[in-house]
């Protein structure tokens, strides 16, 4: 599909006074996006396990106007979060409308209440953003699927992955679950630029139940944003092995989350988690997200993993966190592991206990 195809092109009547809600998941990255061009397309192709707990709930109240705003104008909303207003979330918002106006036309209509709450604490560097633009996205979407009714599902889930994009790249990964591709990649077929698709094959067993422990180094703000890290891509010395590096790795984990192949599964996994960092540490300016208790945790997780052949493995955003992955089956061991050793490591002893997820859903 083109950009085209997203454009809406109905002229039903106005609604009336309503609301739409959306709870959406965050999503953590195996294969890691970083770097891309206007507007909010990947370099390279990702893939991601979305979550289940860490998760944002939006509500939408829409009231019709008298007088449509004008394309470009500020659009007129409010938003609060948890339940008091914030208006330092109003820029980013209002950017995200006069990015979808083109294609859903139809916002120009209503003012709207936007009434947004997260299940994690919002300082705790998890990726706020990519649930709570996808959950924005899905509404919107839902007000287009009240004008127009015969849109399909498949549709609803692609364009709202597709408007998620043009609010946080990331957040094309949180629309569906468990296991998303965004970006095109020779080996799956429906893949795009312009949003996520769901994993094309079966998964082996080992892989559908498996869970993420978020370890909360640190819950301050970090010190270079990631839109400035991805800007960092262009010209950085290192970014064509990068990208080629990426759809190398994204081409070898679909083999592995078909066979079950939980050993390769780690090595590509941290290989990617410590390429992302390297990039940072690489770039111009440079500069250093992880921690010091980052890596004293790394180390730990490299040592019982090789005293008990535990299967392991961490993986890392943008920031000092730790997203500690494992399967089921080792959960009881690995969790022990992971309070008596890990947690003390973590500020304030926080931690989030997680798992993946099956996506988005409306309530």
């Amino acid at each position: 599909m083109t950009t085209t195809d997203f454009i809406y092109s109905g002229n039903s009547p106005k609604l009336k006074k309503g609301n739409v809600s959306w709870k959406s998941p965050s999503n953590i990255a195996l294969v890691k996006y970083w770097g891309k061009t206007e507007p909010q397309l990947p370099k390279n192709p990702s893939l991601s396990f979305t979550l289940s707990a860490c998760a944002t709930h939006t509500t939408l109240e829409f009231e019709p106007l008298e007088t449509p705003t004008k394309n470009g104008a500020d659009f007129p909303f409010t938003i609060f979060f948890e339940g008091k207003e914030k208006e330092d979330f109003k820029p980013k918002i209002a950017s995200f409308f006069n990015r979808i106006v083109t294609y859903v036309p139809f916002i120009t209509d209503y003012s709207f209440v936007i009434k947004t709450r997260n299940t994690f604490p919002h300082s705790s560097g998890i990726a706020s953003s990519a649930s709570g633009m996808s959950a924005l996205a899905l509404s919107i979407m839902s007000l287009e699927k009240k004008l127009n009714p015969s849109i399909t599902a498949a549709y609803f889930y692609k364009k709202a992955s597709f408007l998620a994009r043009l609010g946080s790249g990331s957040a094309a990964r949180s629309v569906k679950g468990s296991i998303v591709v965004w970006g095109k990649h020779t080996a799956v077929p429906e893949s795009s630029d312009l949003y996520g698709v769901s994993f094309p094959t079966k998964t082996h067993a080992i892989f559908t139940h498996f869970h993420d422990t978020i370890l909360l180094v640190d819950k301050g703000q970090k010190q270079v944003s990631s839109t400035l890290g991805h800007q960092l891509m262009q010209g950085h010395p290192f970014a064509t092995k990068r990208f080629e590096q990426a759809h190398k790795n994204l081409s070898a984990l679909l083999q592995v989350l078909q066979k079950g192949d939980i050993k390769k599964f780690i090595e590509i996994v941290e290989s990617e988690a410590l390429t992302l960092h390297a990039m940072m540490l690489t770039s111009n300016p440079y500069f250093v997200l992880m921690q010091p208790n980052t890596l004293a945790i790394i180390h730990k997780i490299w040592q019982f993993r090789a005293e008990t052949q535990a299967n392991i493995c961490f993986t890392l955003d943008a920031g000092a966190n730790v997203h500690v992955l494992y399967p089921e089956a080792e959960k009881k061991v690995i969790n022990t592991f992971i309070v008596k050793e890990l947690v003390p490591f973590c500020q304030d002893n926080q931690y989030i206990n997680d798992r993946m997820g099956r996506g988005s859903v409306s309530f």
